[in-house]
């Protein structure tokens, strides 16, 4: 993965907050920026059903004073939902308005916002846990894992989490990413099945998998929360112009007032996976 940096700096300039990434591997290579979504984000992706934490909390992490870094924090989710569990929280994103928006969702809670790129941060201090939820292949982990081995505590541990929908076990969920695909066909984040996380190679170096569950789980939502979930994706709100966005969201409320209930389950799965340092 790069930055297109350039854009940034040049918008940035003018006061905006624009951020494309461009990966050849991602999309076919489309431009997104999660900061163009950051509103719907903050609204529709705090989503994550009680067991989903628990997964965390049965492995002792994430809690009781214990240090940790979250990279790709977005809105703060993972932080601002464990919060209440005791440990201590530094989070990054490398969009400014992601991370905006989880300082407003979490004015309360003393937990630390950083603007970075998980490339660029190296912290002095040592972290129990190093947290990825939902954005670990966007890293570059040629450069990241030595820094995740230098900045994690000996007995440390990283912590990486992703759910997402089954569009060939949930009609609702296959609709609703056809009609993604419709508007943005190169979109590759379509077809999950349930796998277990993939860990590159480079990992192998330093670190062992430890633990790993994948899980079927069932999420609620109304037409409203469903809609708003699909266009703060990344195939949506992240990529298209508003005018394709707009297009996008006429056309899937039609779909869902004509096929979906008030209120449904879309079928996820859940997966956590565990690292730790070799002995």
């Amino acid at each position: 993965m790069w930055f297109h940096k350039k854009d940034y700096l040049e918008t940035a300039k003018t006061g905006g907050a624009v951020l494309q990434i461009i990966d050849k591997n991602i999309d076919g290579g489309k431009p997104f920026d999660w900061g163009k979504t950051s509103v719907d984000y903050a609204r529709f992706r705090d989503i994550y059903p009680p067991q989903f934490y628990e997964k965390i909390i049965d492995r002792g992490l994430c809690m009781n004073g214990q240090s940790v870094l979250d990279l790709g924090t977005g809105t703060g989710v993972i932080p601002r939902n464990m919060y209440r569990y005791g440990a201590r929280w530094t989070a990054a994103d490398l969009s400014e308005n992601q991370i905006e928006q989880a300082r407003l969702l979490s004015k309360d809670m003393d937990i630390v916002y950083l603007v970075a790129p998980a490339e660029e941060i190296d912290f002095d201090e040592n972290f129990d846990v190093i947290t990825a939820c939902q954005c670990f292949w966007y890293f570059n982990h040629e450069i990241l894992m030595p820094k995740l081995d230098r900045m994690l505590k000996q007995d440390g541990s990283i912590l990486l989490l992703y759910m997402a929908w089954l569009p060939f076990e949930d009609q609702i969920a296959e609709a609703s990413e056809k009609l993604v695909l419709k508007y943005n066909p190169k979109w590759s984040g379509s077809g999950e099945t349930v796998h277990q996380i993939v860990i590159p190679d480079c990992y192998n170096e330093k670190f062992a998998l430890v633990y790993h569950e994948e899980y079927r789980i069932k999420v609620p939502f109304t037409r409203e929360s469903w809609n708003g979930r699909m266009k703060a994706c990344r195939g949506i709100g992240a990529s298209l112009t508003e005018t394709e966005i707009a297009m996008w969201e006429d056309e899937h409320k039609r779909l869902l007032a004509e096929t979906a209930p008030a209120e449904f389950d879309i079928l996820h799965y859940g997966a956590i996976a565990e690292l730790k340092r070799k002995q």
